[in-house]
């Protein structure tokens, strides 16, 4: 299977698209051109980005040239699509900020060298615009009857806090964006998630007005688990690409712990393994399936942290939670390590105690809340009440439980809390 739609609709890429026979047509040129624009509201990308990364990695490995678009200029007036409440509009200089660190999350995925691809600011254009130019040349093109009625502004007009006018040009500078990339690089696809319907067809249709030719959109959908929950939304917040706000641990952890039913089709978005591999999923016990849950969060771990990371939260998690070996078997074009040697648990959660503070005997509730697993000591209480917290692997019983040198393990203590949340005491002997 040659055909890029074909391939993206088969991995679960596409949502809709445009001007299907046309777009076929276009795509057969090799040279074609497509883009995706990133909005940099944080210094970091989320889980939530990692579709339209995959898809323009995707292009691009068969052989087309992607456009990666950081949205410099419209990050200042802030995107209303999904929105229910105005952004809270950044100056300036948290926005370059945020473009460092989306940028060299992109280049991950994307390879720029040699023209391959091209990594643009919107600001760099948009803010050198005119305004009274501006709503000669692209206001005229746009009716305000049809603009209330798109998806993107319908929720916010019905809402308390209505639609402002900055918000409501949003569109008008998004379309200005493919127009523009339409007239430098010749670009005619741009993809974006299904909030961007509205923006996509404004910006096909300016380029039907002004330049008298077909432009193209493929809609990507907004993936939510089996449960109905958005990806990337935990208990703790967003899971972001950035290993300062999510470790690579965490970020492996959140992968591994995908739901039975979402594995198959995660590792088609999120992977470059091959579909016929990925296929066998659907047919595999509990101990394969699990296995397969392990390859899904080491190939994307590496996607996003490279492979030594990828391999010390593979260590890390065999260390602590007893993982098998993958057998050669199980989506053998993975290059997960089919050996769990040398285990490097540096990357789990931890910290150091001198022995001499374990003497006396530390409470339990107060030892859960001094490394994190509880906010509070009165939330830490309820834990062990709960019966949600262990020690060495053994359920607390009472909460003032004194955690003494007699429980050192190996010059380790291991806390969890719950099924998932660890934290490791290292014990260090009197200096």
């Amino acid at each position: 299977m040659n055909n890029i739609i074909d391939i993206l609709y088969e991995r679960g890429f596409i949502e809709n698209t445009t001007h299907d026979k046309e777009l076929s047509r276009y795509l057969e040129d090799e040279n074609a051109t497509c883009y995706i624009g990133f909005d940099p509201t944080a210094s970091s990308l989320h889980v939530g980005s990692l579709v339209p990364l995959m898809a323009l990695a995707y292009m691009q490995k068969h052989g087309y040239r992607p456009i990666a678009l950081i949205g410099g200029g419209t990050g200042l007036v802030g995107d209303p699509s999904g929105k229910t409440e105005t952004r809270q509009l950044l100056n300036s200089e948290i926005i370059e900020e945020n473009i460092c660190g989306i940028k060299e999350q992109i280049s991950r995925f994307i390879d720029f060298s040699g023209g391959k691809a091209i990594l643009l600011n919107n600001a760099d254009w948009l803010s050198q615009l005119g305004y009274i130019p501006f709503l000669r040349d692209i206001g005229q093109h746009f009716s305000v009857n049809r603009m209330i009625k798109a998806e993107i502004y319908k929720m916010r007009l019905e809402s308390e806090e209505g639609l402002n006018f900055i918000e409501f040009n949003y569109m008008l500078l998004q379309a200005y964006d493919f127009l523009k990339l339409f007239n430098s690089y010749g670009c005619r696809l741009q993809l974006g998630g299904s909030d961007q319907w509205g923006n996509i067809v404004a910006g096909i249709d300016l380029i039907r007005r002004m330049r008298h030719e077909t432009a193209f959109g493929i809609i990507l959908p907004l993936i939510t688990t089996s449960s109905g929950e958005k990806m990337g939304k935990t208990a703790k917040g967003a899971v972001w690409l950035d290993s300062a706000r999510t470790t690579p641990y965490e970020f492996y952890q959140y992968w591994i712990n995908t739901d039975d039913q979402d594995v198959e089709r995660f590792m088609a978005l999120y992977t470059f393994l091959p579909m016929d591999e990925i296929r066998a999923i659907g047919n595999f016990d509990e101990v394969d399936l699990n296995c397969a849950k392990a390859v899904l969060a080491f190939e994307v771990t590496q996607l996003v942290h490279g492979r030594e990371e990828a391999i010390k939260a593979y260590n890390a998690s065999a260390n602590v939670f007893g993982v098998r070996a993958v057998s050669e078997k199980i989506l053998p074009s993975s290059n997960i390590p089919t050996s769990i040697s040398a285990l490097d648990d540096a990357s789990v959660p931890h910290s150091y105690i001198n022995i001499n503070q374990l003497k006396e005997g530390i409470p339990a509730f107060k030892l859960f809340h001094a490394v994190g697993l509880a906010d509070t000591s009165s939330s830490s209480r309820r834990l062990i009440a709960q019966g949600g917290a262990y020690l060495n692997s053994e359920r607390l019983e009472s909460f003032d439980y004194l955690i003494t040198d007699s429980d050192v393990d190996n010059m380790e203590i291991l806390l969890r809390a719950g099924k998932k949340r660890f934290h490791k005491l290292k014990v260090k002997n009197n200096d």
